[in-house]
């Protein structure tokens, strides 16, 4: 057993230079197709997967296709990691994934060594290997909710700039200069596109695609629509806003609501776990009966299936949106 293990840990030691390899090859050709993707959005030309403003109710004959498309693991991972402000490239996540993956088999062995069976080993080796893309989430989610937070205010200072005689660009120029990040920093990019020569619908999609907010979409669609027809883009603004700010009011009200269910699902899910491990410590032969046992393992492995299936349930249930 433990020449078997040593053999898959060099076999994942010799995949972890590879894919380190190959992310250093990612960063140069990502460095050499800087100016390229600079001069794509200037001439405006069509996006490989173009980005909808608005909600197209026929789309929805299409679920199978829309599904095909959505299996793009790769682009869909790229988006995640720039939309969560982490300066992290795809090789650098696919680094931390096998990392945190070895670092889970060697925990999975030192605990299978303590008294349990050898089936710890791929839980704790899958566990491990998704803390990358939770701490990716996590980040992803706080600054969605940041940005979230600024853009009300945003929009207001847009409007009055507006009101003040000053153009759309030079608002947002000020705007870029007034407003913190992550906010600032989304604005910066999109005022930076329009000063290479971007049009402004392409560098609104742009936007939009790197901030995916429902309100966003509402913004740019406000903007395309006004930029087209005409109207009174300060009032529509000050109007957006004010809707803005009761969903956000309303969306904390249902997460205060929402969190006693949360709470119990992780102390739910966590309680079992952290049983488990104050028996494996204080008497390590305590479970070893149950995990020799062909029935026993087979309890084992429907207690942890139905313990998952259930926080998803509950996870499901307490996540409500607004």
């Amino acid at each position: 057993m433990a020449v078997l293990f040593g053999f898959l840990f060099l076999c994942l030691f010799a995949m972890l230079l590879v894919v380190i390899a190959f992310g250093h090859g990612v960063l140069e050709s990502r460095r050499k197709k800087q100016v390229q993707k600079i001069l794509e959005t200037v001439s405006a030309k069509p996006r490989e997967a173009p980005v909808v403003l608005l909600l197209n109710l026929a789309e929805k004959e299409h679920s199978f296709q829309r599904f095909i498309q959505g299996l793009n693991a790769a682009g869909r991972l790229k988006s995640m990691l720039a939309q969560s402000g982490l300066e992290w490239t795809l090789g650098k996540w696919i680094t931390a994934t096998l990392a945190s993956l070895i670092l889970g088999l060697l925990v999975g062995v030192w605990i299978e060594h303590r008294g349990l069976t050898w089936f710890v080993i791929p839980i704790f080796a899958a566990g491990f290997s998704m803390l990358p893309s939770a701490y990716v989430s996590i980040k992803r989610k706080k600054r969605m909710g940041k940005f979230e937070e600024q853009f009300p205010e945003a929009l207001d200072f847009l409007a009055r700039a507006m009101r003040a005689g000053h153009a759309f660009s030079v608002s947002f120029e000020l705007i870029c200069e007034e407003i913190p990040n992550p906010l600032g920093k989304e604005f910066r990019t999109f005022f930076n596109e329009q000063n290479l020569g971007a049009p402004l619908e392409t560098a609104m999609a742009n936007l939009v695609q790197r901030v995916p907010l429902l309100d966003v979409r509402f913004f740019a669609s406000a903007v395309i629509l006004q930029r087209q027809t005409g109207g009174n883009l300060g009032e529509i603004l000050i109007r957006l806003s004010a809707v803005i700010r009761e969903r956000f009011q309303l969306k904390g009200k249902v997460k205060a609501a929402s969190a006693h269910g949360k709470m119990t699902s992780i102390i739910l899910t966590l309680l079992p776990v952290g049983t488990m491990l104050g028996l494996m410590a204080a008497a390590p032969a305590y479970l070893q009966g149950m995990a020799d046992d062909p029935d026993g393992r087979k309890l084992i492995v429907a207690a942890i299936s139905a313990m998952f299936m259930g926080f998803l349930i509950m996870r499901k249930i307490t996540n409500i949106e607004v």
